[in-house]
């Protein structure tokens, strides 16, 4: 995660290779490209831990199967598209905001819109960050992503009324200080609905058990209950079912040197195949719902 040239595009977008389907994945965690203005201090070893890495590229395969996968460029360090635009720590800013605040734990634990810490007791910077600078991220990067995102939920809903929603992520093999379950193992897969809220619990279900039937030990929404952006897509009642799934990194990826583990070919393969039976999920319902 090394400063470079800001992103012609905050995000990459993968279309549908086949028919398209209602079935819409974001990955908002994989930007590793750090834009020029206002480099942390942070090391970058530190950084990376930051990095969803490589989960953009689990699940390239989606699009073969009808999916939408939409993919950030830009670091979460930088501004994460996963936070309410509100949840900001005011200490980070070298002056007042101009709107109200809605300072969450997440802001408390360093984690919040604009991070503060990279890992326990290690800041991302060090000095506080002009007003300016975090309203040009929040325009040029936070919103076209989240913009994005909803503009091709509601495509597919206008087309089909109903979308399934699939946000993406990885987790460190065990938690820090910084999250809620410090010291604990995880399991490999965390299936998360904000307890039944942003997604029908059989859905949820469905995907929680596809996931165990073929060997990984999966939990819901328990340590991870969901995010900013499937509280703010998911509408179980508008047809709308938001969930997010998080990947345990050593299942894929060496993690202290945050490169392709052995496991990545053979997690990827898994991933295609969950993929395409969440395909043949998605045409049962829609064809059982059809007048």
């Amino acid at each position: 995660m090394i400063p470079a040239p800001s992103p012609a595009e905050p995000y990459r977008l993968y279309e549908p290779r086949t028919t398209a389907l209602p079935i819409v994945l974001d990955s908002p965690h994989s930007g590793a490209v750090w834009p020029e203005t206002h480099a942390p201090t942070a090391p970058r070893e530190a950084l990376l831990t930051t990095w969803d890495a490589y989960v953009d590229e689990l699940w390239a395969d989606a699009p073969d199967h009808g999916a939408t996968l939409l993919a950030a460029r830009f670091p979460r360090a930088y501004v994460d598209a996963n936070r309410a635009e509100d949840d900001i720590d005011p200490a980070l800013l070298d002056g007042p905001w101009p709107h109200r605040l809605a300072t969450s734990d997440y802001s408390r634990r360093g984690m919040g819109l604009i991070r503060s810490l990279a890992l326990p007791d290690v800041p991302m910077y060090r000095s506080r960050l002009p007003v300016s600078e975090v309203q040009r991220r929040i325009d040029c990067y936070y919103r076209p992503y989240r913009n994005k995102l909803r503009a091709l939920l509601d495509a597919q809903h206008d087309a089909h009324g109903i979308v399934w929603h699939i946000n993406c992520h990885s987790m460190k093999s065990r938690g820090n200080r910084m999250n809620l379950d410090a010291g604990r193992s995880r399991p490999d897969i965390v299936v998360s609905d904000r307890d039944g809220t942003t997604a029908d619990p059989a859905f949820t279900d469905w995907v929680a058990r596809w996931f165990s039937t073929h060997g990984l030990r999966t939990q819901i929404n328990d340590p991870y209950r969901g995010g900013d952006l499937v509280a703010t897509f998911g509408r179980p009642a508008l047809g709308r079912h938001s969930i997010q799934i998080e990947i345990n990194r050593a299942l894929y990826l060496d993690e202290a040197a945050f490169t392709r583990g052995a496991g990545f070919a053979s997690l990827r393969r898994t991933l295609d195949t969950f993929a395409a039976n969440l395909a043949e999920f998605v045409r049962a319902k829609i064809v059982s719902s059809a007048p």
